[in-house]
């Protein structure tokens, strides 16, 4: 018999037996609930390393009615995705999301553990946009960005989408990716200052 298994389940697994091997690394960041092209929608785990990989969790409680929806948005704007999904969703998921889009199994053993199968492995994103993955930076952070490209002071005050085009324009992906990873390590400092201010 298979026991209902929720996100919060799911997700502590994740953290606990999947993504372990992320956090021994200096350079790799991992954010619950990153908002997407201005929180459009949220992904529930993203990893942030040379690339921007999506973990979505679809507990045997939840269903897959918003993932069409949701997968509009991580197709442009995460570099990998997989998602981590109760057994019963497995056949349905498979013929949604798209092949380059990992499968994880989640089922919960008779003593309250989740455990995992891999189903199939992420591959790289082939329809990334850079414009969406730029929507990660804060308006200053881009326009700190931009200035290193020569901007002028009134091109760095233009709107936040038009900041993450001139950028998508600049930098090939894998660089705005490592801008955005050193930024929000900075933006963990802060929020560690203030928590200890």
């Amino acid at each position: 018999m298979m026991l209902a298994t929720n996100d919060q389940e799911i997700r502590a697994a994740l953290h606990k037996k999947k993504l372990r091997s992320y956090r021994k690394t200096d350079d790799v960041i991992i954010v619950d609930e990153l908002g997407l092209s201005h929180a459009k929608v949220r992904i529930d785990v993203a990893v942030i390393s040379a690339e921007v990989h999506g973990f979505e969790i679809k507990s045997s409680l939840d269903t897959l009615d918003r993932l069409p929806a949701q997968l509009e948005y991580y197709s442009k704007g995460l570099s990998r995705l997989t998602l981590v999904c109760a057994a019963r969703h497995l056949s349905k998921a498979e013929m949604i999301v798209p092949a380059w889009c990992g499968l994880i199994s989640a089922e919960k053993g008779q003593r309250g553990g989740i455990s995992f199968e891999t189903v199939r492995r992420a591959r790289a994103n082939p329809s990334v946009d850079p414009i969406q993955v730029a929507h990660l930076l804060w308006h200053s952070e881009a326009a700190e960005l931009l200035a290193g490209f020569g901007a002028s002071p009134r091109e760095l005050k233009r709107n936040r989408l038009q900041l993450y085009i001139d950028l998508a324009a600049q930098m090939p992906i894998a660089d705005l990716i490592a801008a955005i990873r050193n930024f929000m390590v900075q933006r963990s400092a802060w929020r560690d200052q203030s928590a200890h201010a």
